[in-house]
């Protein structure tokens, strides 16, 4: 969509076009018949309600009139640049869910009003990874609201955005717009659980009761393990998870939480760790956790690098594990929570319009206590 010299990427599919110039919201008319709300991230540390032009699906893609959309840590790290993949000015946000508004040419299997969600990942669908079904390894991978050196892909904070219909999911009518928006982090969870080779006798220790945290925390717990720690150095963080299952939390960090699980486990370690923080502390504490021949597998993805135990990793040979996004979870990540496997809902802070949604970002930059997940919803889609 052009937008005075600027253009504005509706990425639903692998573009070659760039975005160079500046551009400012107040070039561009308000409120016709073509336009859109949107929030829009015009410099650091600066959301805007916006009028844009509403983008048109092309071949193969799908207009979705976004109902709930949630905010996800990694919009709140790009907000002030940090993350370095939220460059302004771009529309953010990922994490959502809406009715389908207009189907483009070559478009199959959907129609007007369908419910749907999609994955965050526009994979290309024909290179080597994707071809193996590693499709979150895509050679030309993409991310909605994401904006890199790379690429530009305006996201779902707005009342409509385009995907293609190779990333949408239908939407059981029993889930909630709003516990629909958390599908995304479902999936990430679901991903990393599958990839740990979890058996249900095993002993696991979450590190991190964040959002992921937690949802790994219900991903283990549906696979039947029922011996499961989860740590994490907030007591509020902790007392959610208990209200999404957990039996086990932990209040420590560092060597007291390595004394406390060795203490458990009759010196051995458990076999899976899951570290869902990204930090050196964490990382540390997992490998250190686990006993020998066992898991740590990495979601957490905030510290660019970390130092690695590496003699107590060799000579017990611990399996270091990395886990990126999803990959064809969606339909599992629906099961569990339509099944009730999975509970979203108590994780959900508020719900809020989206014309709330830079006063709520700022408060969830500033690391307001007892913050989880923040849901937007830019339009009135029932």
């Amino acid at each position: 969509m052009e937008l005075g010299n600027f253009t504005i990427l509706q990425c639903s599919g692998i573009r070659e076009e760039e975005t160079r110039a500046g551009w400012s919201t107040k070039k561009w008319p308000h409120a016709n018949s073509n336009s859109m709300k949107a929030m829009l991230l015009s410099q650091y540390r600066h959301l805007e309600i916006a009028d844009l032009p509403t983008p048109t699906p092309g071949p193969g893609e799908l207009l979705v009139n976004v109902a709930a959309c949630g905010i996800c840590g990694s919009d709140v790290h790009g907000y002030d640049g940090s993350s370095g993949r939220r460059i302004p000015p771009i529309v953010m946000g990922h994490e959502a869910a809406g009715r389908v508004a207009a189907v483009g040419p070559q478009v199959h299997g959907w129609s007007e009003g369908d419910r749907v969600t999609f994955d965050s990942t526009i994979f290309c669908g024909t290179c080597t990874h994707c071809c193996r079904g590693e499709t979150n390894l895509c050679d030309r991978r993409q991310v909605l609201g994401v904006s890199c050196a790379d690429y530009r892909c305006a996201g779902a904070f707005a009342e409509y955005v385009t995907v293609p219909q190779r990333i949408v999911h239908r939407l059981p009518d029993s889930i909630p717009f709003a516990e629909a928006a958390m599908l995304e982090a479902v999936a990430v969870a679901v991903h990393a659980v599958s990839l740990c080779r979890v058996s249900p006798g095993d002993q696991v220790l979450v590190l991190g009761a964040g959002m992921i945290g937690l949802l790994c925390l219900q991903a283990v717990r549906a696979l039947g393990c029922t011996s499961v720690y989860i740590a994490d150095v907030d007591a509020s963080r902790l007392k959610l998870a208990k209200e999404v299952g957990a039996r086990e939390t932990l209040h420590a960090t560092g060597d007291e939480l390595i004394s406390e699980i060795l203490g458990r486990t009759n010196g051995a370690g458990v076999d899976l760790a899951i570290e869902a923080v990204g930090i050196e502390a964490t990382v540390r504490s997992a490998v250190h956790s686990v006993r020998k021949g066992g898991t740590v597998t990495l979601v957490g993805n905030i510290t660019p690098e970390v130092t690695l135990p590496l003699q107590r990793t060799v000579t017990r040979q611990i399996r270091l594990q990395g886990s990126c996004a999803s990959a064809g979870e969606y339909p599992q990540a629906i099961s569990l929570l339509t099944g009730g496997a999975i509970k979203v809902k108590p994780l959900i802070t508020a719900i809020v319009p989206l014309e709330d949604g830079p006063r709520w970002f700022e408060r969830l930059y500033s690391r307001e206590p007892n913050l989880m997940k923040v849901v937007l919803t830019p339009g009135t889609v029932s």
